[in-house]
């Protein structure tokens, strides 16, 4: 299989030799469903935006990298996502060893394959949930509801026969029906890698169940309950795995999955999480911290949420992450808005925008006070450095709190 290294907001231009016309369509039907959030299209490739991870269409594989310096080597960011999946429980944390990590190589749809797998093996170790349904037709002995017109029709000669509505208990439901399918799509990617004898395992272990095709709002009605909590971590993969294979593509020649990312969610939680591993292991510090807090703003449904709000005795702090870089080191003037808005409603005198990148920390500047004159409100613009020695830097969380305090 080929495969292509390309980096967040870089260019795929077509060669006929890897990246083939062929292929750019496939991706352009793909970006046209998700209605151009991946990448915009050029005459004779592809400009990408935000979004990192995975594309594989026929034989061809890319792996799409962040990179937050665009002055960085490129070698030193290939194995940044896998290490964010695994901090922000995106990956499970034995999936991926630290020296797998380490790897140049990994297949991100692999890792995501073997992940479900294992989530699987756990449930058939475990024993699968059966549930009632309902069930249509002819049975030898009377039970359930007699369909009396479909009695009279299919069997005026079977008399023996009765076609009855009757509830049977049994592991063909739905939740198994989705499951199922995501099975079928893993089998199709798998067939020349290492786990595919662990794929036919799983699917020779698995009972047999009616093929559905679930759809979106299908898969989103499935509820998981007490009974079948321990499904949910396997249901959530089977979701991310099935919503990524695009319903328009595999349809036809060229079977197409995309398990990408947007950087600006990731950036926000791994952020989210190092501040809360921080205050965890600082708690006579007294900082509690909370993500995506939302108010009211405008009428009963419009709400405004900055990304990350601390609490240290009777001081409140904003951050809000922004993962692309700003020219010069200067923030927007639509985004020193929306945060004046977060100082406002949340009483916070203090507020950063948080960029990825070599360390920056601006002064606070004040924002005039002759419209709330009993409280100033500062907004400062920082950047932290998101690697340390080609691997992510777990202390960010330490340096982020020094950032806040900081004049």
């Amino acid at each position: 299989m080929n495969q292509i290294d390309v980096y967040e907001h870089g260019r795929l231009i077509i060669d006929e030799k890897v990246f083939t016309t062929a292929h750019w369509k496939a991706f352009v039907k793909l970006n046209t469903i998700q209605d151009g959030a991946y990448f915009d299209v050029l005459h004779n490739g592809i400009k990408f935006k935000q979004y990192v991870g995975v594309l594989q269409v026929n034989g061809l594989l890319v792996h799409i990298h962040p990179k937050a310096d665009k002055d960085d080597e490129d070698y030193k960011w290939k194995g940044v996502l896998l290490q964010m999946l695994k901090t922000c429980g995106k990956i499970k944390a034995d999936t991926l060893g630290n020296a797998q990590l380490k790897k140049q190589n990994i297949n991100l749809l692999e890792v995501y394959f073997d992940y479900f797998l294992q989530e699987m093996e756990e449930l058939l170790r475990g024993g699968l949930v059966k549930k009632y349904r309902k069930e249509t037709g002819n049975v030898k002995s009377l039970k359930g509801k007699l369909e009396f017109a479909e009695n009279i029709q299919k069997n005026l000669i079977h008399k023996e026969l009765f076609f009855t509505t009757h509830q049977i208990y049994d592991t063909n439901h739905k939740l198994h029906q989705v499951l199922t399918y995501a099975l079928d799509i893993v089998s199709q990617f798998t067939r020349a890698t290492n786990l595919n004898d662990k794929c036919r395992r799983v699917q020779m272990s698995f009972p047999e169940v009616t093929f559905i095709s679930p759809t979106a709002k299908m898969i989103q009605s499935i509820k998981i309950d007490r009974k079948t909590a321990p499904y949910e971590r396997a249901f959530e993969l089977a979701k991310f795995i099935i919503l990524n294979y695009s319903p328009d593509i595999h349809s036809g020649q060229q079977k197409m999955i995309a398990l990408l990312f947007n950087m600006n969610e990731l950036w926000e939680e791994y952020v989210l999480k190092m501040l809360k591993k921080y205050t965890h292991k600082n708690p006579k510090e007294n900082w509690s911290v909370s993500g995506q807090e939302s108010k009211r703003f405008y009428g009963s449904y419009r709400t405004i949420r900055p990304d990350i709000v601390l609490r240290k005795g009777e001081e409140t702090y904003i951050i809000d992450t922004k993962w692309k870089r700003p020219n010069k080191k200067s923030a927007s003037i639509e985004d020193l808005r929306q945060m004046y808005a977060y100082g406002r409603f949340w009483d916070s005198e203090k507020l950063i925008l948080l960029y990825p990148g070599y360390h920056y920390d601006s002064n606070y500047q004040n924002y005039p006070n002759e419209y709330d004159k009993n409280r100033d409100h500062q907004c400062k613009v920082g950047m932290v450095s998101v690697l340390k020695h080609m691997s992510l830097d777990f202390t960010i969380g330490e340096r982020i709190i020094n950032m806040l305090v900081t004049k």
